[in-house]
């Protein structure tokens, strides 16, 4: 690395404030079916705009859209990530952070990412857990709390097929057996197929999703790097959505391009799964927005080699003209570096009528913006299957007048009343938006 660019990163290292350029346009801009994509933006040194975490203050909570209220659901978790609701309504949240990955970290750049990290909220331990809550009196606030299960791996996703609930741990797909009611889980774990991980595990969460039958599962594995920078043999069965028969624990890659896909779900009118996804960084606050797709059976979405669609990237080494040549360009924008983890369609929800039909996004935030982005909940309107006019705000203050945070977004989920549960990993809380009474 250049000496000049070494000194800066640990200058900029040392102070945590924000540095590189600014933004141009709207996050506005880089949203929707054809968002602004501007001239890529490299600087000697990366756009490095920090919220610090905080928490909240006491009584303090995010602020609802018009017509909807929020209350905490369960308060004093530690770094709740991701959400899932069992048949009988009870709510499993997995309490998670980062595994060790000391290859991650290696370097001048790495050891820079990992404080930056640190101070974004990112730095904790894991938990290594799934905690069961449940609400047996209806009245919107978990009484019971129970560890459901524990000594895990950094655990993400989960969802239930019959009797056998999968955990998507950051190494391995594993099977545990369930019984309805139970509030704990003491069986060890078997293994339906190993999982990419390894000491520079990048990007470690790794979701599951079953198929309507539930003769398939889907597993979403997102890149070891920012741009392959790690080379492209780190980056095997990487920066994917995996195919895995439930039956016999044989995968395939079902599409890949897809930088760091994270939530997932299926689209109730037209059938089809759809992902949010985590584009790339340091070209500019304006790219490259992140997006929710709909996925295709062998599709290709561009990762490392170009973005959104064929905008190639030359920072790329080697180039791939004919992988480009079939890059497919996403479904809609979510805004450049908005961090879009969370995806939950709105069937089954009992919000005002304008959430009736579309896609709840949980926005985890930006640090490679300036000013910043993301650090709320959106809602898409969808019509006829697809998304359709601009995003609506559902939650929103998670950063103070200070531009600190004091929650930050992760998964969503609409629960068995009805409302919507967002996981709050820095507020280390669980909200619930219901509609107003």
């Amino acid at each position: 690395m250049h000496k000049t660019r070494v000194a800066l990163l640990i200058m900029l290292a040392g102070g945590l404030v924000a540095c590189g350029e600014s933004s141009t346009l709207q996050v506005s801009d880089g949203t929707g079916p054809a968002p602004k994509l501007p001239e890529p933006n490299k600087t000697l040194i990366p756009t490095v705009n920090i919220a610090p975490a905080i928490g909240w203050p006491e009584g303090a909570k995010p602020t609802a859209a018009a017509g909807t209220q929020v209350a905490a659901f369960a308060e004093g978790l530690d770094h709740p990530r991701w959400l899932y609701v069992l048949p009988n309504g009870d709510v499993l949240v997995a309490e998670t952070n980062a595994p060790p990955k000391p290859d991650d970290s290696k370097g001048v750049r790495g050891w820079v990412m990992e404080k930056v990290m640190g101070r974004a909220g990112a730095g904790v331990p894991s938990p290594n857990r799934i905690t069961l809550l449940r609400d047996a009196d209806h009245d919107g606030v978990a009484e019971t709390r129970t560890v459901f299960l524990e000594n895990l791996n950094s655990p993400f996703g989960m969802t239930l097929v019959g009797n056998d609930l999968y955990v998507a741990d950051s190494d391995k797909l594993l099977r545990f057996p369930y019984q309805p009611g139970e509030t704990a889980i003491k069986a060890q774990g078997t293994t339906v197929v190993d999982l990419p991980g390894g000491p520079l595990n990048h990007h470690w969460t790794k979701n599951v999703v079953a198929s309507k039958d539930g003769s398939k599962l889907y597993v979403s594995v997102g890149s070891n790097s920012n741009v392959a920078e790690n080379g492209l043999e780190a980056e095997q069965g990487r920066a994917a959505i995996w195919e895995v028969d439930r039956a016999t624990g044989t995968q395939r890659i079902f599409a890949s391009g897809l930088r760091n896909p994270n939530g997932m779900a299926w689209e109730p009118q037209s059938g089809k799964l759809w992902t949010a996804v985590n584009e790339r960084d340091e070209i500019g606050s304006d790219l490259v927005p992140d997006y929710i797709t709909s996925v295709k059976d062998g599709g290709f979405y561009g990762w490392p080699f170009s973005y959104y669609g064929q905008h190639v990237d030359v920072r790329v080494t080697p180039q791939n003209p004919d992988l480009v040549a079939k890059a497919i360009a996403p479904d809609y924008a979510v805004g450049p570096h908005t961090a879009s983890l969370g995806l939950t369609f709105a069937e089954g929800n009992r919000l005002p009528a304008q959430f009736s039909n579309g896609a709840f996004i949980g926005q985890h935030g930006s640090w490679n913006r300036k000013p910043h982005s993301g650090y709320k909940v959106i809602f898409v309107p969808f019509e006829g299957g697809q998304p359709k006019g601009q995003p609506v705000d559902v939650l929103t203050g998670f950063l103070n007048s200070d531009e600190k945070a004091m929650g930050r977004p992760v998964g969503v989920v609409i629960d068995q009343q009805g409302d919507l549960l967002v996981a709050d990993d820095v507020g280390n809380k669980v909200w619930r938006v219901s509609a107003a009474k």
